[in-house]
């Protein structure tokens, strides 16, 4: 059965076991972020290393509340008066993007507080941002001038709003230690004040701390050093990620090969823009198996080459009989990527397997064209293959209604 994800228990839990080892040496909570994964089937073992989870909408908050079996982190850019009883009803923190949108809710939140218990009760937060981020690639930077994200430190009025208890911050996308190192300095320096005003701190995500070369050790040592500093906050981290780096592949079929210009492209069962967006929107080369991407010597030039291909900038080599452009099965035109040098020729049929699809994709992914979802499956420990979600052309048809 292709196309498919594939997630592997045994590294699901590797991920999981390191980010527990972290939270507890730190002194810190990590919680899983949606946005990045939401395979609410394997919620029962992220149930065994974590607590809580965050959300950025109603539907979110109520997969928190539903599946993973707590109230959520809530973050949204703007609530809206129709849903915002939903939010509340399954947010333990709810945090506002500005000082309108908690002025306008406010009242709803203290009136909630007032009718349920401790263990029910909201806390807010507001959404600050330090105007500095290491993120180069513009769209994802929450810190760009101009920024729809939080609260600068000139906005913020001397004294919090009255029912404000923390802070929430996000500005890093797949970053480093060090990258978080030069994060907390520049919140100390601009909302130092407004630190002490507080009882917690989201850091928000992009913490990629299960990368092979993530400086876990380091990590932990900078959160210790930033709680003696500030004893009485609570340190909140919510990577998406993380949790799913490197936990298993999306699995395709070559069904054509065609040549344009003595340019090959392998289309696949499988598309770029439906199932791989963020490929295309960061953009980044995932790695294939039995393949280098970005060739530097299948690139064309008008020297080496006389011929239609060397006018189209990135072409490749068409002496060379391994190496093809990968392509989508969408009628988009760009969806597609080049170049790929294979071990030997492609042919109809051939697996041609993407590593690390597990984060960002599903979450992102659509049915634009009406192309069939790939199905989702899991690798036991016992390495028996469960199928958690197979789809069909009514999931395609409902949406449509």
């Amino acid at each position: 059965m292709y196309p498919y994800y594939l997630i592997e228990e045994r590294l699901l839990r590797r991920n999981l076991s390191l980010i527990r080892k972290i939270s507890d040496a730190a002194g810190v909570e990590f919680i899983l972020a949606f946005k990045a994964y939401a395979l609410w089937r394997t919620f029962p073992i992220f149930r065994e290393y974590i607590r809580h989870t965050t959300a950025s909408s109603p539907w979110e908050a109520r997969l928190a509340l539903e599946e993973f079996g707590s109230r959520a982190h809530t973050y949204s850019p703007a609530y809206e008066d129709d849903t915002f009883g939903e939010i509340l009803e399954c947010s333990s923190h709810i945090s506002f993007n500005s000082l309108a949108q908690y002025a306008h809710f406010a009242q709803n939140v203290a009136e909630w507080n007032a009718r349920h218990d401790n263990d029910r009760q909201v806390a807010c937060g507001l959404r600050i941002n330090p105007e500095a981020s290491p993120i180069e690639t513009e769209i994802y930077n929450p810190c760009a001038p101009g920024s729809r994200f939080g609260i600068i430190k000139d906005d913020l009025p001397e004294t919090l709003p009255e029912g404000i208890s923390g802070l929430h911050c996000h500005c890093h996308c797949e970053s480093s230690c060090e990258d978080l190192r030069h994060t907390l300095q520049r919140i100390e320096e601009r909302f130092g004040p407004w630190l002490q005003q507080v009882e917690w701190l989201n850091l928000g995500g992009g913490h990629l701390v299960t990368r092979k070369d993530y400086d876990t050790d380091g990590l932990i040592e900078l959160l210790r050093s930033f709680r003696e500093r500030h004893p009485h906050l609570k340190i909140i981290l919510e990577p998406g990620s993380a949790f799913g780096w490197q936990t298993g592949p999306l699995v395709s079929q070559v069904v054509d090969i065609v040549s344009n210009h003595g340019i090959k492209t392998a289309i696949l069962n499988v598309s770029f823009t439906c199932h791989m967006p963020d490929c295309l929107e960061m953009p980044y080369w995932p790695a294939v198996r039995r393949a280098d991407g970005q060739c530097p010597d299948a690139i064309a030039s008008p020297e080496e080459h006389a011929t239609p291909a060397e006018t189209l900038e990135g072409t490749i080599h068409s002496t060379d009989e391994c190496v093809y452009r990968l392509g989508g099965n969408s009628c988009l035109s760009g969806d597609w990527m080049g170049s790929w040098r294979f071990e030997s020729p492609l042919k109809t049929g051939d697996l041609i397997v993407f590593d690390d699809m597990n984060h960002y994709t599903t979450v992102k992914t659509c049915t634009f064209n009406g192309i069939a979802h790939p199905a989702i499956i899991m690798k036991r420990l016992d390495g028996s293959r469960e199928i958690l979600r197979r789809f069909a052309y009514e999931d395609y048809r409902d949406r449509m209604d």
